[in-house]
């Protein structure tokens, strides 16, 4: 059986005032991985993990089935990223950022690169201080598909994107994945995007995971439950996880079970990844 492409068990790494705590978690290779969360619940801190950027400090991080610091030339070689930070030489144009930095992966074919940038509409000549952010995270990213990466690391680059590319970036995402042999790790806010291509969902608050799992589960799992409050109020409590009061009745969270006959009065539907992540965090602050 292949190893998984992340296997994480009892991580935690501390970053001044903040810290990823006791991450446990597993999936397979061949699919991509929505990471969710808001803003200062650690996504971009785990993908600076899994890249290589930070080190652990407790528990055991596995990529394919390597480990840092063992593996990190060949982690490193099997690694692509999009991440918002400036990594590359803004003097430099695209064609020659790629070009230097390519010579330290071992499948980089410069006219591949050269390929996804047309594509992407990059012009490679264009010198890469004079990109706007958009255009630099198309960059990154036709750099990482031209070094063949078995992983792909992104970091919220769709809400840089107009929505015509935004699409077509969706799509190659889909593609990178279909031989089920490459993964990718996606963060975003954007959740719509997550409930059009992902294949599991890790949702992580302050550090901590509250979810983990893959989007069918997830969706069979729960529901969302609309209408008259006092109906809302008849649901087992014990399967409610979280209700809010609305202007002309009620919505809420709840654990499905088949045994459970809703009234038919309220309307029942499976939650899109928006609905999971807005009420699964007012729980949390609730208490």
């Amino acid at each position: 059986m292949a190893a998984p492409v992340l296997n994480l068990s009892g991580v935690t790494k501390y970053l001044g005032n903040f810290a990823l705590k006791d991450l446990s978690f597993s999936f397979p290779a061949g699919y991509i991985i929505g990471l969710i969360g808001t803003n200062g619940s650690g996504k971009t801190s785990l993908l600076h993990l899994l890249s290589g950027l930070y080190r652990q400090d407790q528990g055991i991080v596995q990529i394919n089935g390597k480990s840092y610091p063992q593996d990190e030339k060949i982690l490193h070689d099997e690694l692509g990223f999009v991440f918002q930070e400036q990594l590359f030489d803004r003097r430099q144009t695209l064609s020659e950022n790629a070009a230097f930095y390519g010579k330290y992966y071992s499948s980089y074919s410069q006219s591949d690169f050269h390929s996804f940038c047309r594509d992407f509409e990059l012009q490679t000549d264009n010198r890469y201080r004079t990109l706007s952010k958009g255009e630099e995270l198309k960059f990154q990213f036709a750099f990482a598909l031209a070094h063949h990466p078995k992983l792909l690391l992104l970091d919220e680059p769709t809400a840089n994107f107009d929505p015509q590319f935004r699409s077509r970036f969706l799509k190659c995402l889909k593609d990178f994945i279909s031989d089920g042999r490459h993964s990718i790790v996606l963060a975003t806010h954007l959740t719509a995007d997550l409930d059009r291509i992902a294949d599991y969902l890790l949702y992580l608050e302050n550090g901590r995971i509250l979810l983990a799992s893959d989007i069918e589960s997830m969706r069979e799992q729960y529901r969302i439950v609309t209408g008259e409050s006092y109906k809302i109020r008849l649901l087992p409590a014990e399967l409610v996880i979280h209700t809010e009061p609305g202007e002309f009745g009620a919505r809420a969270i709840v654990r499905h079970r088949h045994w459970v006959k809703y009234d038919r009065e309220l309307a029942v539907t499976s939650p899109t990844v928006e609905d999971l992540m807005y009420f699964l965090t007012k729980r949390r602050h609730k208490k």
